[in-house]
């Protein structure tokens, strides 16, 4: 049987027997289609709005992390590698389906087979999960930003313990407080600092105990952190503002949220090698190490990384890319997003290496500062020993930290235990990942900075940025689906978005309680990255194998006026679906030996520790793993019961022997069939054609006949869109 959609839809759509819908798009049924549908004003706006998505946090603090600890430039090689051969072509393949279908997620994958529709549903289930605890990262961005501008920052000192002098006024301020406090003329013993805070740092107390005000473990709930809160209401808010007109409201925004994380990204950078362990970081970072490639882990974190810097299987990619003209180029887009995102990556570790460079090598010098006053101490109370150091050890910062290792590593046995090493290395090697590198390391070399309140709020405003524009990404790679799916929620696109960030909000309070920073890891650990993998497994298989490579690249080749290389197909149909399907093998293999943990901060001894998550965490984190992965089998078991319902055994059974072998006739549209049965004219029987496209071939219109009803409709046909 065959069904029309309207002109609104700009497509014909003839289902098959077994349920696989094939779609042909014409030029004109494009633009009847498309005239009610948004289109970006430029391709810069578009360019940008795909660059906004794809990069974001996790290119500042993620892939430097990575970088950092598996081999430095040798992980760099082995993940441009990948990016080539895996992350590049799927990347393509999600452009041009959305480009071609001018759908969203739902959409696309509906129309290639009702069956795969579940994979579009998954996809948005994933975008709502990501968006609920990266606006909370947002709201955090917002709190250190305001809390930016302050001299001293607030972050720089540890706060005094008031409650332990002697007038017994308890308290806990951040402000330093007067030694002389109580009735007149009583002397006060100056109040210590924290003892959290001395433990440890006072960026990591700032982070630990005024931003999030954080439980020692993920079973202590705790009550709600009002200030985080109102922080996670005015994301939320900025959110609504920017997507309430769609993608017209949100291209404008982009000119800023995209653009302004490179000019401050440079601006550091610029700034950074002008200190002191700069290029000692840098060093750090590109020393290859190509012993790692040998480390199957190394690989899987390398695909992870690039699986999630550009997006893939999110719906997003596939969204922004509906909104463009038919015939743009989307091979050159895909080129272009990835190497930019690539060099974005890099950028953005080079300013983290010069930074942590800087840090390190601050560390260090107060190590030897330290070391050199024990040293002082020993010389000036017993007589000369063989391990007095040659240089000047009552100047310490004349001493480089060169110097006092060579020394050391000579007289180390000799000196005792309280002289330690002072490594540079050593501070490197202890590798930062995620909000400890934004929020504790970061800060802390903020504050070392002359004018630091600037730099501050500078690198705070950037992180607002990458995380506003990838969030824009996420949020649309939910509402275009639903809108165009679902006509009554396209008609009121407003409503639709303000209800989505109000219940987003909602949801979201779960992250703002003293407990819920241990909820964001939970989410961003779990409730993505296998949901993701499995979409786009079955998004390359959907491609590659349902629908068919050598058909994709004569739609693709309909839109770009050439065709792609044929190597596209090959990586299709088995390098990137296998590297998928072994990416979520090396995941799966990988939480069920760990098991799942979690990192928490123990107030009593002011460090942090890895924990297992409790039994109904992990029944948390199962029912996430679920709830987005089940709409693709669900969808296929809909799908198959609706086809057996409407059309019997017969069509079930034909169906299946049809998605392979499929007869098209090529008809012309101005000259009618000659009924002759020996001289057919311009409408020729082909036989079986492998192919049928989203867009037709110039100017000629497939339709899809069954093998029964071939003679009846050839009669009757004249011309048909």
């Amino acid at each position: 049987m065959t069904e029309k959609r309207s002109l609104d839809d700009g497509a014909d759509t003839a289902w098959l027997g077994d349920g696989q819908s094939e779609t042909r798009l014409s030029p004109d049924a494009a633009a009847a289609g498309g005239a009610d549908r948004p289109a970006w004003d430029s391709k810069v706006q578009y360019v940008l709005a795909q660059v906004g998505f794809s990069v974001g946090l996790g290119n500042v603090w993620r892939f430097p992390y990575l970088c950092h600890q598996n081999g430095g430039g040798a992980f760099m090689l082995l993940y441009v590698f990948l990016l080539l051969i895996v992350g590049v072509p799927l990347f393509f393949m999600e452009l041009a389906a959305g480009q071609s279908i001018r759908q969203g997620s739902i959409g696309v994958w509906k129309h290639i087979s009702p069956k795969l529709a579940g994979i579009g549903y998954s996809s948005c289930i994933v975008c709502f999960f990501v968006g609920l605890y990266y606006n909370v990262i947002i709201a955090w961005s917002l709190f250190y930003m305001g809390n930016s501008f302050q001299y001293p920052l607030p972050w720089e000192q540890c706060p005094l313990d008031v409650g332990t002098n002697s007038t017994g006024n308890h308290g806990n301020g951040w402000a330093q407080p007067s030694w002389r406090v109580g009735p007149p003329h009583a002397v006060v013993s100056p109040p210590s600092t924290v003892r959290e805070c001395a433990s440890s740092s006072p960026t990591s107390y700032f982070w630990f105990r005024k931003a999030l005000n954080i439980t020692n473990s993920i079973e202590e709930s705790g009550e709600f952190n009002s200030v985080m809160t109102g922080c996670l209401l005015a994301a939320w808010a900025i959110v609504a503002l920017a997507m309430i007109k769609g993608i017209k409201s949100s291209a404008k925004v982009m000119y800023f949220s995209s653009v302004f994380p490179y000019v401050v990204l440079f601006i550091f950078l610029i700034r950074g090698v002008m200190l002191d362990g700069a290029m000692e970081g840098v060093t750090y970072m590109f020393y290859p190490k190509l012993e790692i490639w040998a480390n199957l882990q190394v690989w899987r974190q390398a695909a992870t990384q690039v699986f999630f810097a550009l997006g893939l299987g999110y719906g997003s990619v596939i969204a922004y890319s509906s909104y463009n003209p038919v015939h743009n180029n989307c091979h050159r887009d895909a080129l272009m997003v990835s190497g930019i995102n690539f060099m974005t990556s890099v950028l953005a570790s080079l300013v983290v290496f010069v930074v942590l460079g800087f840090r390190a090598k601050n560390i260090a010098t107060r190590c030897v500062a330290e070391n050199l006053g024990l040293v002082n101490t020993m010389m000036s109370h017993g007589s000369r020993q063989d391990w007095w150091p040659s240089f000047n050890a009552t100047d310490p910062g004349s001493v480089s930290v060169d110097e006092y290792r060579e020394w050391y590593s000579r007289y180390s046995a000799a000196v005792g235990p309280n002289i330690t090493d002072c490594s540079l290395e050593e501070e490197m090697n202890k590798g930062v990942e995620g909000t400890g590198l934004a929020f504790i390391a970061f800060t802390e070399v903020m504050a070392l900075f002359p004018a630091s309140p600037f730099w501050s709020a500078l690198f705070f405003l950037m992180l607002l940025n990458l995380g506003l524009s990838t969030m824009f990404g996420t949020m649309q790679g939910i509402l275009t689906p639903l809108m165009d799916n679902f006509g009554l929620l396209g008609r009121h696109r407003t409503l639709l978005t303000v209800s989505s960030c109000a219940l987003g909000f909602l949801i979201g309070l779960l992250f703002t309680q003293r407990s819920g920073n241990y909820f964001v890891t939970m989410f961003d650990d779990y409730s993505a990255t296998l949901p993701l993998i499995i979409v786009v497994i079955f998004e390359t298989a959907s491609v590659a194998w349902v629908y068919g490579t050598d058909r994709f690249l004569d739609d693709i080749e309909v839109m770009l006026k050439w065709r792609p290389p044929v190597v596209y197909k090959y990586l299709w149909k088995y390098v990137c679906l296998f590297a998928m399907v072994g990416l979520l093998a090396a995941s799966l293999v990988r939480m069920v030996f760990k098991g799942p943990t979690y990192t928490a901060w123990n107030q009593s001894t002011a460090s942090e520790m890895t924990l297992a998550y409790p039994g109904w965490a992990l029944a948390m984190i199962v029912m996430l793993i679920a709830f987005a992965s089940l709409p693709v089998p669900l969808g296929y078991v809909h799908s198959r019961l609706k086809s057996r319902g409407a059309g019997g055994a017969e069509s079930e059974e034909r169906g299946g022997q049809e998605m392979h072998r499929e007869l098209y006739t090529k008809c012309s549209s101005t000259e009618p069939p000659d009924p002759s049965p020996h001289q057919r004219g311009p409408c020729e029987e082909d036989g079986p054609r492998p192919r049928t496209g989203f867009l037709p071939m110039g100017s000629e219109h497939y339709l899809l006949l069954s093998q029964q009803e071939e003679e009846d409709e050839e009669e009757e046909q004249d011309t048909r869109v």
